[in-house]
């Protein structure tokens, strides 16, 4: 899944709009326009498409957990990646993280998009990489979580 396709998928499951989209950037020391959400919100195939690559990502998903949570205490940076990479287990855990969703929560939520996993399984996709009973977080999981999310706002 691209960037520009969670970015599209959670605008429309966050139900926000570009200028609260850009001012949860913002949040993070990122500072970008409304106009330029609007063009990492296009398809590849729509004219002035703007690929979103992993920072812009990063400082909307860290930014939605200030907008949600507030700021951390702590003045530690964010922890986006060690190898400077963000993939789909750590985007999920921020989801996580920024809406204050519980193990019951995300399991629900997975439900709503006819997901069926066990709680070993979720925990198994907050493991670090190098444990014994880490799990990669695929493409198709991470849509089907932003689908149940979509889901569970309409309720």
């Amino acid at each position: 899944m691209t960037n520009n396709d969670l970015l599209r998928r959670l605008r429309y499951a966050l139900n926000l709009n570009g200028v609260s989209m850009a001012d949860i950037c913002g949040l993070t020391g990122h500072e970008i326009g409304p106009a330029d959400v609007l063009k990492l919100l296009k398809k590849e195939d729509e004219n002035g498409f703007v690929a979103c690559d992993d920072a812009v990502m990063a400082a909307f998903l860290d930014g939605l957990i200030i907008h949600n949570r507030g700021p951390r205490d702590s003045s530690n940076a964010s922890a986006t990646a060690a190898d400077g990479g963000l993939n789909n287990n750590m985007i999920l855990r921020k989801l996580r993280i920024a809406l204050e969703l519980t193990d019951s929560d995300m399991l629900g939520i997975f439900r709503l998009a006819g997901v069926s996993l066990s709680k070993p399984e979720l925990t198994a996709l907050f493991r670090t990489t190098g444990h014994r009973n880490y799990k990669e977080c695929g493409d198709q999981l991470l849509r089907n979580f932003v689908r149940g999310l979509t889901l569970g706002e309409k309720k």
